[in-house]
């Protein structure tokens, strides 16, 4: 099961893997993809909800306490990170920093972050590098082929004819799909009534039919101005098992681009 979690009370044969904390879902899902049997991996940060707003409860302080290895992204949004690692006073515990820039549902950003992870977990721990490092290999063949797959479908549907606004969290992901992008906008408490009308007047002008909002930075920050211009709208997610059966990236991104094809007709 994804994300398993490490805790005080895990059996010997648990306590002799790789112990690895992860803040987000998406490095979870890489490290249990590559890691296999030989890792246990527990997430902190619920898939549904913002890194910038998650607030550090006691029992995260003890999967610090308790593991080998800790990823996190290094985002902005991530400032909880440096209290929780002081707090678990771990001094065998090695922070790492995946930055891979660029949106982690694309397939280019999605393998090198996969490369990078792996190049991590086979440093803690050699004897099973080999296994890590062909574990990976598949992956990335999974992750190429469903993008394929998904692209064909998207370039099928021509989606460049379509007119999007979308939330400025989904862009690099809505490029990549193919989408022609009139504007972007932030998040819910960035959208003051004046921003709102140049949206809308952008929407307007570019003859927008399709409204795309991002579920972990504000799900509704597109409704009105969907709702004003008579557009569909979807709510995408950026993050593997915000919603049921996406527990992995190749079922997350499946489940974006049905949501986009379907808003579309197609």
């Amino acid at each position: 099961m994804l994300m398993g979690a490490i805790s005080g009370g895990c059996t010997s044969e648990e306590a002799e893997k790789l112990q690895v904390v992860t803040s987000t879902s998406l490095l979870a899902q890489i490290v249990e993809r590559v890691g296999g049997e030989n890792v246990a991996v527990v997430n902190i940060i619920p898939p549904a909800q913002c890194p910038g707003h998650f607030d550090v409860k006691p029992g995260d302080i003890q999967k610090l306490a308790d593991a080998t290895i800790f990823l996190m992204h290094g985002w902005q949004g991530e400032k909880f990170t440096d209290d929780l690692i002081a707090s678990a006073d771990n001094p065998d515990l090695n922070v790492h920093k995946i930055d891979v820039p660029g949106n982690w549902m694309t397939p280019q950003v999605q393998a090198q972050a996969i490369d990078l992870i792996t190049g991590v977990m086979s440093e803690a721990d050699a004897d099973n590098s080999a296994d890590f490092q062909k574990n990976a290999e598949s992956f990335k063949a999974s992750v190429n082929a469903k993008g394929a797959e998904m692209a064909a479908k998207l370039a099928e549907a021509n989606v460049a004819e379509v007119n999007v606004l979308c939330a400025d969290q989904q862009q690099g992901f809505v490029q990549w799909a193919g989408f022609n992008i009139v504007a972007i906008f932030g998040r819910p408490d960035s959208m003051t009534p004046q921003v709102v009308k140049e949206l809308v007047d952008k929407g307007r002008e570019g003859k927008v039919t399709l409204v795309i909002d991002n579920m972990q930075s504000g799900q509704d920050a597109g409704a009105g101005i969907a709702e004003e211009l008579g557009s569909a709208r979807v709510i995408l997610s950026n993050f593997p098992g915000c919603y049921e059966n996406t527990e992995t990236w190749e079922k997350t991104i499946d489940y974006n681009v049905e949501l986009l094809l379907a808003a579309i007709g197609k």
